[in-house]
């Protein structure tokens, strides 16, 4: 990626928030995945995709090693996205919570 001078605060909020509004102006599953895949490079999608993979495992407290050998994903990123459930803003947990559920 491209380095670039940062956003002053209010213009790199004003800029997630245009992102959000984007992706909620989206109504189906098919816009949302075609907005997606014009968004992100097809690398970007695989890390985000891999990242979220991760989240039930970890809800389910298996082990670092155990969720890497079915994923394939780092034991370093698997760390990552778990202090993140324990102490980010708490949408990975939402989410999950919302996704599940509705499998059920």
């Amino acid at each position: 990626m491209k380095r670039r001078e940062p956003e002053p605060g209010q213009a790199a909020q004003d800029s997630l928030n245009d992102l959000i509004a984007a992706l909620r102006a989206m109504r189906t599953a098919e816009e949302l995945r075609a907005f997606l895949e014009d968004l992100c490079t097809p690398a970007e999608l695989e890390a985000i995709s891999d990242r979220w993979r991760v989240v039930p495992l970890l809800l389910k407290n298996l082990p670092y090693r155990d969720i890497h050998d079915r994923t394939g994903v780092s034991v370093t990123t698997i760390g990552r996205i778990a202090r993140c459930l324990g102490l980010g803003a708490g949408g990975y947990r939402i989410a999950a919570e919302r996704v599940l559920a509705a499998r059920s």
